[in-house]
């Protein structure tokens, strides 16, 4: 599973199941946006800290020749992959469409007496489309965080803000990457608003489940709904799929059109999360290690390493369609039965928003709390 799309599924379910484990409620995150940031992290870290990004963000299996003795060294021609994977989505995705409105952006704000690698820069620049805007942490550190969280909300429609919280960064503070993800669109085929109606949304009471995949306009990107038959079957789905399974279900070649009498609650979820102690947990501790993180391909001083990564989204979805939004930062101190039938998601079902072309996962979530 080498590519950005089987990456970012994977990627997705494992920091799900990591999330759900302290979580009860709705959860909603951007398997890419976090992937995004994780790949600029990638593009300075060297030696070991390099191989558990790769490993983290399953791209480790492009490296299938290479001895496990040889991962924890850094190879530039074999890592070049992902980041080439991820300049060829930013640049699909910046294609404008009247259609919908899609849009992936990365920003570095560093502190402007710090000493970062010419290269670093420049390469953040071609692949993620994102350049260094020098701030003043050591005498302005709140106006830089007013400056960092303005961006964010000017970059997602004023859904997301304050990103940072009050005394989040500090003067000690040297680099803080920000990737955001914003995504609205209208249904394919819009819900008629004159039959929304109230009705009771069951919490929870075998594991088979119904897939729906519901196109947007363009068909660029689709909205996939993983709907348990019993009132309290997620779970035992959750515990039995993967996401191998969840890519080849979803596959265009496993699909049947059918006509379908679709009842989706509207909804909106907003969550945000400190995906350190997460992140962590499913492989980056070296990343948050101020002995053991190896940045040296950021800058020629020691000690850099990631204090902070903060993950905040948002997401609507109506009878015209759907407005989501992600934003992700790192701070940085030295089966579907036949015939016409019935849909009725009134109980806990996992979804997804995906780029059809790339199948990259631009949102994924579980909604079991309205």
């Amino acid at each position: 599973m080498d590519s950005l799309g089987a990456a970012s599924t994977r990627f997705g379910f494992d920091l799900f199941k990591e999330l759900k484990k302290t979580n009860d409620g709705n959860i909603f995150f951007s398997p890419v946006g976090i992937s995004a940031a994780i790949g600029m992290l990638l593009l300075g870290a060297r030696g070991a800290t390099s191989s558990q990004l790769q490993r983290l963000i399953h791209f480790h299996s492009s490296l299938r020749n290479t001895s496990s003795k040889s991962l924890s060294s850094y190879h530039p021609k074999k890592t070049e992959e992902i980041h080439h994977q991820f300049q060829k989505l930013l640049t699909e995705i910046s294609k404008l469409t009247n259609d919908y409105e899609l849009n992936i952006a990365n920003r570095l704000f560093g502190e402007k007496t710090y000493l970062f690698l010419q290269k670093y820069l420049d390469y953040v620049e071609k692949y993620y489309h994102a350049f260094l805007e020098p701030v003043d942490f050591i005498n302005a550190a709140d106006e830089s965080r007013k400056k960092i969280n303005s961006w964010v909300e000017s970059q997602t429609n004023e859904k997301i803000k304050d990103l940072f919280p009050d005394g989040s960064l500090s003067n000690s503070t040297k680099l803080v990457l920000v990737n955001t993800v914003y995504f609205k669109g209208q249904w394919h085929k819009e819900f008629k608003k004159e039959n929304t109606k109230e009705e009771k949304f069951w919490l929870n009471k075998d594991l088979q489940a119904k897939i729906l995949g519901m196109p947007y306009k363009n068909n660029d990107l689709s909205m996939f709904v993983l709907l348990p038959n019993d009132i309290d079957g997620l779970e035992k789905i959750i515990d039995k799929i993967t996401p191998e399974k969840l890519v080849e279900w979803t596959n265009p070649g496993h699909m049947e059109e059918r006509n379908v009498n679709l009842h989706l609650p509207r909804f909106e979820v907003e969550e945000s999360y400190d995906l350190e102690d997460v992140l962590a947990a499913i492989g980056m501790g070296d990343a948050f290690s101020e002995q053991k993180a190896d940045y040296s391909g950021m800058s020629p001083r020691s000690g850099l390493h990631a204090q902070k990564f903060l993950h905040r989204s948002f997401m609507v979805v109506t009878e015209e369609g759907t407005e989501a939004t992600a934003a992700t930062s790192i701070g940085f101190t030295v089966s579907s039965a036949a015939g016409y039938e019935n849909v009725h998601c009134n109980h806990p079902f996992l979804f997804f928003v995906r780029h059809n072309e790339s199948s990259s996962v631009l949102f994924f979530g579980r909604f079991s709390s309205p």
